[in-house]
């Protein structure tokens, strides 16, 4: 490692003069506390661009994007062609969903182009998970913004459309009628309604049907009070449905109110390949999600859980996408319930791990305590010793390198909801113990809620941004980074972004070994200034110290672009002398603090003549196939550049 350089004496002169300045100004605070925070940015800046702080707290720099490409990055994935891929959707902004204008933008950090993807489907706020193949698939998004209580001018709620006929599905077109039995008001959907066969059961000669029920959001024709439906009560249907059918098709309601209109979700699916750079439509979903998690399986399917469906109700059913069929499937005997966005481990022996965060929706405390999800058997084991466990709401988590070791953390968060209150709890837990249970480990430097958390090559985890207000209410974002070290339980405060970022925000680790963050979306535009705040469009780049400390990076020069778990491989290098170890690490993909698909997996290693030979792990549930970053690390903890392997 080369020595830290010395400041020159007119460098020291200039930090003196600038320090001096503070002093007096700080002297002055109480007359213009604007003017010493200025004076004190000033320092810090000066500082931060000095290599010897540079080497030792690494470096924020601004991607230049053009205007044209400036989007509300609320969904991230870092692409097995090394480019990003950035949802916006419509960016969580009404009046753009209002307009149908929805984003996608595909960066590739190595030539600095940008490129703007036709966007099908308002995206915004739905799921993402990679296949094998290296296609992300996006699952779900918005039908419908959320509207409050004081701007809800007709009565709305949920009307039940039942399908006695067993043999037919039939389809209700957004705009159709429904005329109370009771009272003679009338209400009208506001999406399409797909309606399932009815049940037909059949025992001995004995055959009975049952009735299947869709679910439908409604409004009344009228603006105005005393529309409201209050009790059950009876609908005819105005549809195209005549004669039969028109018997085995009825509705009812019993509760159409004022009250707050939640998000709806969608049904929509897609695949986008990152080598055509199209997104590709994929059967529906059985139920319609806007905030689901989709968590990758060993078999190489994924999992649909959570969301809110059409009419804004959490779902409680888990669906599978099968990517031979490129269809989604329904899981019956998967009921357990969770909030929306639950992080969702996948363990080594095939189960999930709910470390307890989540983002938004949810009972309070009954669906967020963590524990081991038992998908086989649909059985739930709680495990004990979270800290602050009804601050979960808002907060990161991932499991740290290497993923043998099969060590959850959990980091910040918040109270249910708009709530003020924050923490600076992080814990860890050990699911290789016959009882886990979680462990306090050092705390974070502020109370934090949307702390951004990345999987470094060294083994460390980069932490920056996110604010301890709900949204960055009163002025409340850190303009914080930090590394920590698991093996000694610290955290390291390294060089500070310029740029603060709290909800809608996500960072991820590029091929080259730095780290990028996008993203932030305030509650409003200042602490005196209520109206909606600003989206923050710029991107930020950080360079960590391994990088600047002048230690030679290892380079991969040749070597397969697949591998098969348990197998060894090759990879040439001129640098095997320094190498101490090797990793596999999973692309993210991340959206609302939420990232499942981090795990790195540390390789068994063997220096051998030109190069180095790797053992890849085994376990299809320890090692999901698809694609990995492949890092080589020297003593000093200096990363190569990555090189894409296919595992299998």
């Amino acid at each position: 490692m080369s020595p830290r350089p010395r400041p020159r004496w007119s460098a020291k002169r200039r930090v003196l003069a600038s320090f001096m300045s503070v002093v007096v100004l700080g002297a002055i605070g109480v007359v213009n506390r604007p003017l010493v925070a200025a004076a004190m940015d000033q320092v810090y800046e000066f500082q931060a661009s000095r290599p010897g702080f540079q080497a030792q707290n690494g470096r924020w720099d601004f991607l230049k994007v053009p205007s044209a490409y400036r989007i509300n990055a609320i969904h991230a994935a870092l692409l097995p062609t090394g480019k990003v891929l950035l949802i916006a959707g419509s960016g969580n902004r009404d009046k753009v969903f209002a307009k149908g204008q929805f984003k996608t933008m595909l960066w590739d950090p190595a030539t600095g182009h940008f490129k703007m993807i036709p966007t099908p489907v308002d995206m915004f706020c739905g799921g993402h998970s990679f296949l094998p193949d290296g296609k992300l698939v996006v699952a779900g998004g918005t039908q419908r913004y959320e509207v409050l209580p004081a701007n809800v001018k007709r009565a709305s709620g949920t009307m039940t459309v039942i399908n006695e006929n067993p043999n037919r599905r039939y389809v209700l077109g957004k705009g159709t009628v429904f005329t109370s039995k009771t009272t003679g008001l009338k209400y009208h959907s506001t999406q399409t309604a797909i309606l399932k066969p009815g049940t037909k059961t059949v025992v001995g000669k004995k055959v009975t049907t049952a009735g299947t029920g869709t679910a439908v959001f409604v409004e009344a024709l009228e603006e105005g009070q005393g529309k409201g439906v209050d009790s059950l009560q009876q609908f005819a249907i105005t549809s195209s449905l005549k004669g039969q059918d028109a018997k085995d098709v009825h509705a009812n309601a019993k509760n159409i109110n004022y009250k707050k209109q939640e998000f709806q979700g969608i049904a929509d699916s897609f695949e986008f390949n990152p080598y055509t750079e199209k997104y590709e439509r994929v059967s529906d979903m059985v139920d319609a999600r806007w905030y689901p998690t989709l968590a990758q399986q060993s078999d190489g399917t994924l999992l649909a859980v959570s969301g809110l469906n059409q009419v804004g109700g959490l779902v409680a059913e888990t669906e599978r996408y099968l990517p031979a069929q490129k269809k989604w499937v329904a899981e019956p005997k998967m009921t357990k319930q969770y909030p929306t966005y639950p992080a969702l481990f996948l363990m080594k022996n095939d189960k999930l791990f709910f470390s307890g965060s989540s983002s938004g929706y949810g009972q309070p405390q009954s669906q967020r305590k963590p524990g081991i999800w038992d998908t086989k058997t649909n059985t739930f084991q709680e495990v004990p010793g979270l800290p602050d466990a009804d601050k979960l709401e808002t907060s990161a988590s991932l499991l740290l390198a290497p993923a043998q070791d099969q060590k959850v953390m959990v980091l910040g968060g918040g109270k249910n909801g708009d709530s003020p209150v924050s923490t600076k709890r992080t814990a860890v837990i050990d699911l290789n113990q016959a009882n886990p249970a979680y462990k306090r480990t050092a705390d974070l430097p502020n109370p934090t809620r949307y702390l951004s958390a990345v999987l470094m090559p060294d083994d460390s985890v980069f932490t920056t941004n996110g604010s301890k207000d709900y949204r960055g209410r009163g002025e409340s974002d850190l303009y914080t980074a930090q590394i920590y070290h698991p093996e000694s339980d610290t955290f390291d405060p390294v060089a500070r972004p310029r740029v603060g970022r709290n909800y809608h925000s996500e960072a991820l680790l590029l091929p080259d070994g730095r780290v990028v963050t996008f993203g932030g979306d305030p509650l409003y535009k200042s602490k005196d200034d209520f109206s909606q705040g600003d989206f923050e469009q710029r991107i930020e780049i950080y360079t960590p110290p391994y990088l600047l400390n002048g230690s030679k990076r290892p380079t991969i020069t040749d070597g397969p672009k697949t591998a098969k778990r348990g197998t060894t491989v090759h990879y040439s290098t001129p640098d095997a002398a320094s190498v101490a170890k090797a990793r596999l690490i999973k692309p993210s993909s991340v959206t609302h603090t939420t990232d499942v698909e981090q795990r790195s997996l540390a390789l068994d290693l063997k220096k051998s003549g030109d190069g180095v030979d790797l053992t890849i792990p085994t376990g299809a549930a320890l090692v999901p196939a698809g694609y990995y970053l492949l890092y080589l690390v020297n003593s000093d903890g200096t990363p190569s550049v990555a090189k894409w392997v296919n595992v299998s």
